[in-house]
């Protein structure tokens, strides 16, 4: 289902974006172009153009200084580097995926070739690091190794992820660790490093911490069913684009685990060395329902979400607050894109 916008995803093109344009200005013009590129701010020849991601992350970053006290202004570095370093991310995942399409459009990499891409996604990183160091404020620091360390397991899920694709022995509850490194920690960072960067507490950091990791959690087991069974016209990707590739996301992996008919059955379908067809694909998703893997993997979605409610419920919070934190996180993980 598609869930309408909450109000505090407004606050990131008139806060954020300014403030993102202006550290990729710094760039040299080759790399400047793959970052605008990237972001949403240009097309390949360099034509403005607004194709961005969601702005979930940095929206996140917004609420966590208002959460500490402070209006989102004082969050804008926070915001401002997690979308980077998001973005850093996901240049060099799609270059190690070889995925050729992201939000509508080829990819950076497919336009400006693999090594422009690498190079972009390493200078964003660098620039969200400078955007919450470069001020000289108090919690800089602290909120730059916060961002450190999440990105850091960030690298650890995405080499998990890629060692997955060459195993056939990849366990539920490993699988479950990959996704709390490569997509949960920087959610959950995004959650926190408002408040880090305002010097909030550590009761008040700590618990929007393991908000933002259960809602990392569901947010990307969301992410997983949409890979097999979301419309290309809403995702942007190919149909089955995970089935295609032979990941090794939640739902297939547990349909490989459960131990059922259908989940035998796919495991040989998906063992095949020949590339698969689009009546492949429609088989495999059958199976992947039949071993009982979209229901489980919707379930537990469900169970992350109320998890991360929980936490937020436990923090003392401005009602506006907790009431936009509970909105922003029933749409990330409600999406159809």
């Amino acid at each position: 289902m598609t869930i309408a916008p909450v109000a505090c995803l407004d606050q990131v093109p008139a806060l954020v974006e300014p403030r993102i344009r202006d550290l990729i200005g710094r760039l040299d013009p080759r790399n400047q172009r793959v970052a605008a590129y990237q972001l949403g701010y240009c097309d390949a020849d360099g034509t403005p153009t607004t194709a961005g991601g969601k702005g979930i992350r940095p929206a996140l970053a917004l609420l966590s200084a208002r959460a500490a006290g402070h209006p989102p202004e004082r969050g804008v570095a926070a915001a401002a580097a997690v979308e980077l370093a998001h973005n850093f991310s996901l240049l060099h995942d799609d270059v190690m995926d070889q995925d050729t399409m992201r939000r509508h459009r080829p990819t950076a990499w497919a336009v400006f070739g693999t090594a422009a891409a690498i190079l972009a996604g390493d200078a964003l990183m660098i620039l969200a690091h400078d955007a919450l160091t470069g001020d000289g404020r108090p919690g800089g620091v602290h909120a730059a190794r916060r961002l450190d360390a999440d990105v850091h397991r960030l690298i650890a899920g995405q080499a998990a992820d890629l060692e997955f694709e060459r195993r056939d022995d990849v366990g539920l509850d490993e699988c479950l660790a990959m996704t709390a490194d490569k997509t949960a920690a920087l959610m959950s960072c995004a959650c926190t490093l408002g408040a880090l960067l305002c010097g909030a507490p550590a009761a008040l950091t700590q618990g929007l911490s393991r908000f933002g990791a259960h809602l990392g959690m569901s947010f990307q087991l969301v992410d997983d069913q949409l890979g097999i069974w979301g419309e290309p016209g809403r995702t942007g990707k190919p149909v089955g684009s995970d089935l295609r590739a032979r990941k090794k996301s939640v739902p297939i992996v547990h349909a490989l685990t459960s131990g059922t008919a259908a989940g035998e059955t796919f495991r040989k379908l998906y063992a095949a060395t020949r590339e698969l067809r689009e009546a492949d694909l429609v088989t495999a998703g059958r199976l992947l329902e039949e071993s009982g893997s979209r229901d489980w993997v919707q379930d537990e979605a469900d169970r992350q979400l109320a998890r991360a409610l929980d936490e937020l419920a436990a923090l003392v919070l401005p009602a506006d607050v907790h009431n936009d934190l509970v909105d922003l996180a029933r749409l990330v993980t409600g999406r159809d894109h």
